[in-house]
């Protein structure tokens, strides 16, 4: 019995065990289940939050945003350079499109094909649009189809009919004057966005706030009735006004295509500065590029790239003589060199082991200080180098600005190179200071040159006047911030720069850059002619001729650089084909700047003909004699005896004005005295000088190519034709 009871007991406890194990169990189950709720409605509901409400809201609503008209790009009077006009755009409300199709039949591949035919898009980029979903993989809301069309395929959009299919206005950028100031200004990318120049420096100025319009929507994406519909409206972007002053600025690009064409150059580049504030005037790379019409078919995207940069800002190369400047300042400024010093150049110098030559190889004789700089001896030179020294030479570069950026506002700068002075070697030192070995970008190097303009004080150049917006209000332009970052220094003494640009001046008016002369102008500069590197050597026949000047000399209020890339290798020259090129650019901006003269008009007048060597006409028929002096714009008098022409006074050979009277005498026979007159050929290419010659009668020796330095008939001596004129030439000229 007591063992019974001992079992059952036993039996109970047991039992009792088993259940609250088990009750254990399925507690912690429901709780494991429980946790794994809460855990999933937490993730759902605090991680997924945003992601999910993002793919609801894109279900329930529809989404458009309405860009911002985008702001002008101005010069500094005002004309418009770059603006913003009235074109369309079409999107597509993706619910109502879908339920448009089921109504009407339709399906993805018609309805694409219809869009793309109106549009003149690849129907496969339609329907790739159409077909496109949320990350999810759901549907998507809306979608932008295609932006900045006209008013026709917008009409041809409308004709079909589509629900769902929205078309609304859009802003489109225009360039009215086309290819002018091309790099300069850029252009925008396919969302309205600056990809290059201003429109991208100024990016964030000019693009505004755009503006949103959301719509909540049923399943049929109809607006519901008692929801509120989201419109912000857009803030249109601010005008910048630049320092470019329009008309200076055609003049660059006339001057800058002028001086490609003339001298079957690669390239050139104009920039003309006002030296008192650092103001870009105008600023011209030729070839350019429309930006109305940027991608040009066909051409690769590297090629698009340089097409589009601003070669002014991004290129650099040796400077050649023009960098003389700098290295005569440094030396005036550490009182190493006077006005008297005397410099004896015989065509070359021996620096360490190696022979340097000047660009005249049979030397400049005995000079003082401003011979060699009107003479731009390399020889003369080569001495101050040597008097400054590595560090004070390397130092001085660095003052003006050489082997930094300059921080204009434009992008793509290159700050060029300067070598250290402890790498400088007795070579280095010599080829720097005549514009060898360092390199500089066009806008760095008239940075520099305006430091002598602006007596001796550095200023940053820049492009931008100021941001503005148009007050309807008031129907005024709002300035909202001006150009304040002048980055003033002071880098030589005001009485150095002063002297500087005497010396300077009478590189014009007596030395190598004689064919920048205007009359009644004071005017001072510096010619350069530059061996181009290329892969790390001196290409030959590739030279880079650059010109650089500022007027009035005594107190400047322009600046120019004349920089061309690859001029036809027979006649590269700064001297003979930069100079032409700044004289005619100066006159220009004289006239428009209103820059006074000391000279009468009569003589400004005539500062401005070209000089016209009489051509040989005698013994032509008339007929043939008066084409050929009108075609070098000669005016004549002309007797009627006879149908040949006898005689010309003056004589061919000699120099004229255009538009100077010629006196021409006829006869019955084609017989004429055979006397013409020698020309001055100094100067000139060989090429020119033996065309020259021939065409009139004369035979020309020269046994090198070059610039022609010495003839052994003096210039305006008679000779008889079939005479011989022996030329000395030199190799490279300045």
């Amino acid at each position: 019995m007591v063992t019974e009871v001992w079992r059952l007991t036993i039996r109970g406890y047991r039992d009792n065990v088993i259940i609250r194990k088990r009750m254990l169990f399925t507690f912690f189950l429901f709780f494991v289940i429980f946790f794994c709720l809460v855990g999933r409605l937490s993730y759902l509901m605090i991680y997924k939050s945003s992601y999910l409400k993002k793919i609801a809201v894109g279900q329930w609503t529809s989404k458009v945003v309405i860009d911002a008209k985008r702001g002008k790009i101005l010069d500094r009077n005002g004309k418009e350079l770059a603006v913003s006009g009235d074109v369309y755009r079409v999107d597509l409300d993706m619910n109502t499109l879908r339920d448009t199709m089921k109504e009407k039949g339709l399906n993805e591949e018609t309805v694409a094909s219809e869009l793309g035919q109106a549009l003149n898009m690849d129907s496969a980029q339609v329907l790739k649009i159409l077909r496109t979903t949320l990350p999810g993989g759901l549907p998507l809301a809306s979608a932008k189809l295609t932006r900045r069309i006209d008013k026709d395929a917008a009409d041809k959009v409308r004709a079909l009919n589509l629900q769902g299919v929205l078309i609304s206005e859009d802003t489109k950028r225009y360039y009215p004057n086309n290819n002018f100031l091309a790099q300069v200004l850029g252009h925008t990318n396919s969302d309205g966005a600056g990809l290059t120049g201003i429109e991208l420096q100024y990016n964030k100025e000019l693009s505004g706030t755009p503006g949103v319009m959301i719509t909540e929507t049923d399943k049929k994406s109809k607006e519901q009735p008692y929801t509120i519909s989201e419109y912000t409206k857009p803030i249109d972007g601010k005008d910048v006004v630049l320092t470019i002053d329009e008309q200076i600025q055609s003049f660059c690009e006339k001057a800058a295509l002028q001086a490609m064409t003339v001298n079957k150059a690669k390239a050139a580049t104009i920039i003309a500065m006002d030296p008192r504030t650092g103001e870009i005037l105008g600023l011209a790379n030729k070839p350019d590029y429309n930006p109305n019409d940027p991608w040009i078919k066909g051409m690769s995207y590297d090629d698009l790239q340089k097409s589009w940069r601003n070669r002014a800002v991004s290129d650099t190369f040796e400077p050649g003589s023009i960098f003389k400047v700098f290295t005569a300042a440094a030396a005036m400024s550490e009182g190493l060199v006077k006005e008297d010093d005397r410099f004896v150049c015989n065509g070359s110098v021996i620096v360490g082991k190696r022979v340097i030559h000047c660009w005249k190889r049979t030397g400049h004789g005995t000079e003082n200080f401003v011979d060699i700089i009107k003479n731009s001896c390399n020889v003369g030179f080569a001495e101050l180098g040597k008097r400054l020294g590595a560090e004070k030479l390397i130092s001085y570069a660095r003052k003006f600005g050489f082997g930094q950026k300059t921080g204009v506002d434009l992008p793509g700068e290159a700050k060029g190179i300067v070598k250290n002075a402890a790498n400088v070697t007795e070579v280095d030192l010599a080829t720097i200071s005549f514009g060898q070995t360092n390199t500089v970008s066009p806008i760095q190097y008239l940075a520099a040159f305006n430091s002598v303009a602006n007596n001796g004080v550095w200023l940053r150049p820049h492009i931008l006047n100021q941001v503005a917006h148009y007050d309807t209000n008031t129907s005024k332009e709002i300035s909202d911030k001006t150009y304040n970052n002048s980055g003033e220094k002071r880098i030589i003494d005001e009485s150095v720069a002063k002297q500087l640009r005497g010396y300077l001046e009478r590189v014009i008016s007596e030395g190598g850059g004689k064919k920048a002369y205007i009359e009644g102008y004071h005017i001072a500069g510096k010619t350069g002619t530059a061996q181009k590197v290329i892969g790390g050597v001196y290409a030959p026949q590739k030279y880079i001729s650059s010109f650089a000047g500022m007027a009035p000399a005594e107190n400047p209020k322009v600046t120019i650089l004349v920089s061309i890339d690859e001029p036809d290798p027979s006649n590269y020259y700064a001297g003979q084909i930069a100079t032409p090129i700044a004289k005619q650019l100066f006159n220009d901006i004289f006239n428009y700047m209103d820059i006074k003269v000391d000279a009468s008009e009569e003589e400004v007048k005539n500062s401005m003909k070209k000089d016209v060597i009489i051509p040989e006409i005698r013994g032509e028929k008339k007929a043939d004699a008066l084409k050929i002096l009108k075609d070098q714009h000669l005016d004549f008098d002309i007797d009627s005896n006879g149908d040949y022409i006898i005689g010309v006074s003056p004589l061919p050979g000699y120099s004229v004005k255009e538009g100077s009277k010629i006196i021409l005498y006829t006869g019955t026979s084609a017989n004429y005295n055979k006397v013409v007159i020698v020309p001055d050929l100094v100067g000139l290419s060989k090429t020119k000088a033996l065309e020259l010659l021939n065409n009139l009668g004369l035979k020309g020796i020269c046994s090198s190519d070059g610039m022609v330095t010495e003839q052994d008939i003096e210039p305006g001596k008679q000779v008889t034709k079939g005479s011989a004129v022996t030329l000395t030439t030199d190799p490279l000229g300045d």
